[in-house]
């Protein structure tokens, strides 16, 4: 029952959070907040009811310990803000069950999930973009692909010097270390391309809201503002709706809300429709 009750609200609340994402690049914080107050409360009164207070228990150790995740991944700048707090929210549903292992084996498995779903939903959604804005694209490529001219050399240098070792050797693994070390610099210009061919757009002054990643400096009324990984303040946008009359250059992430709802239904059709004991059997065996 208890697993019905918070799925069912992840899946409602994250299913909000795509729109919003998908809509106007942002995930609001009453979003994640309400839905750490209602899984909380639920988990409270069904423990209250079941005489069972882990049921509480482990929805504040998943609310800390995916806090302690959601400041490690938005610091090293792998999730955005929102990103972030979905996750820390999420982690007052994950831990479904009464046994520890069995939720620390859901916890990963939707880590994990979350990772390699949002890898490649990312990717297809750069293709994508870099489809529908291939001049630029394309353009840029060419231009990275000038400026990392060197390691593109050396890594296929060193791809052509594993065929060779492949050669006298016979391992596939040479080849796939060739192909990896390829893979760098490849990705390094990729993703720098999409960068700049598909990630800038000009929004009028009015429209910058909270969080906005500036795409270059502006100065307004001698104060200079400043693009930074946490986007503009409630101050800094207050100030530019008063004070500034231009169009502002913002810069643009790849919305990743998406995958949280992939690696939700992950765990559902993992949970629901599989024995547990198969992923317990792997992990603590």
């Amino acid at each position: 029952m208890i697993f019905w009750l918070l799925f069912v609200i992840a899946f409602i609340w994250v299913v909000f959070a795509v729109v919003q994402d998908l809509k106007s690049r942002e995930i609001a914080n009453w979003l994640n907040f309400s839905l750490i107050i209602f899984a909380l409360a639920i988990r409270f009164f069904y423990g209250v009811f079941t005489k069972e207070p882990w049921y509480f228990v482990f929805g504040l150790i998943g609310l800390g310990v995916f806090f302690l995740l959601g400041n490690l991944f938005y610091y090293s700048r792998f999730f955005a803000g929102g990103d972030a707090k979905l996750l820390i929210a999420l982690g007052t549903i994950i831990p479904f069950s009464l046994d520890y292992r069995e939720n620390i084996a859901i916890s990963l498995i939707f880590l994990i999930s979350l990772i390699l779903l949002g890898g490649v939903y990312s990717l297809v959604y750069s293709v994508v973009l870099a489809s529908k804005n291939k001049i630029k694209f394309i353009r840029e490529f060419k231009s990275y692909s000038k400026k990392y001219e060197t390691y593109l050399t050396y890594s296929v240098g060193f791809l052509l010097l594993m065929l060779i070792v492949f050669f006298f050797l016979l391992d596939l693994v040479w080849i796939l270390l060739g192909i990896i070390v390829l893979l760098i610099p490849l990705s390094l210009i990729y993703s720098k391309s999409i960068e700049s061919s598909c990630m800038y757009k000009y929004l009028d002054s009015k429209k910058v809201g909270v969080g906005e990643w500036l795409g270059e400096n502006i100065r307004v009324r001698g104060k200079k503002i400043e693009g930074s990984w946490d986007g503009l303040s409630l101050e800094e946008v207050n100030f530019i709706h008063k004070n500034y009359r231009k169009k502002i250059l913002i810069k643009q992430g790849i919305p990743f809300s998406p995958a949280f709802l992939m690696a939700l239904i992950v765990i559902f059709v993992i949970y629901y429709f599989f024995n547990a004991d198969w992923y317990l059997f792997f992990l603590f065996n």
